[in-house]
């Protein structure tokens, strides 16, 4: 009788549990959510996932990769938002009203966001989209454009947030039906204001 044939052995790097990855992006979603970008480190999140800190890294790279993975979105804030700044201060109310009607009228962006802000509104998930527009898309432009007024940004967010809410979630016309050149020449002014005008003091 012949013994069958051993297989030989694999090379490479071990394949890892099919769901380990879903595990370490679960337990990211809730610890960011819950104690924001800050106050999670990627060794909690390994914990929370019960799994090696290393493994966290060999999946997502750094933690601003894994805080990206985590709030699920298709565009990259820190490809798209540097071009806002790169041009100076003046006419950046428009680029900037420019880019984020280019990704909110992509229905494939589009519909990813609309989900993070409805968990958001829904089941507490406010850190998370709180600490993704501040971390990634407000913080970036204002150091970009040299600005040391915190309330410059938050207007601009309170603007654009509205819109999100008015145009795309709640879909009230006729701010849902504008162009998005109406948009822009509708809000870019207003978001220039904020960013360059003189505040109150």
């Amino acid at each position: 009788m012949t013994e069958p044939a051993q297989e030989a052995p694999r090379r490479g790097r071990r394949p890892g549990a099919p769901d380990t990855r879903a595990a370490i992006l679960a337990a990211a979603r809730e610890l960011f959510a819950a104690q924001g970008y800050a106050g999670t480190s990627v060794r909690s999140i390994a914990a929370a996932a019960g799994v090696d800190a290393s493994l966290v890294h060999h999946y997502f790279g750094a933690k601003d990769d894994l805080f990206l993975a985590a709030l699920a979105l298709r565009v990259d804030p820190r490809v798209v938002v540097p071009p806002v700044f790169e041009g100076g201060l003046d006419g950046a109310g428009e680029r900037l009203m420019r880019l984020f009607v280019s990704v909110w009228d992509d229905e494939e962006t589009r519909l990813p966001l609309l989900g993070l802000v409805r968990g958001a509104l829904d089941s507490g998930g406010q850190q998370l989209v709180r600490d993704g527009f501040l971390r990634m898309v407000l913080e970036p432009l204002a150091a970009g454009l040299g600005l040391d007024d915190e309330r410059r940004m938050l207007l601009v967010a309170s603007q654009l947030m509205g819109v999100v809410l008015l145009r795309y979630l709640l879909v009230v016309e006729p701010l849902a039906s504008l162009s998005a050149d109406e948009l822009v020449a509708l809000y870019a002014p207003t978001l220039q204001r904020y960013l360059s005008g003189p505040l109150p003091s």
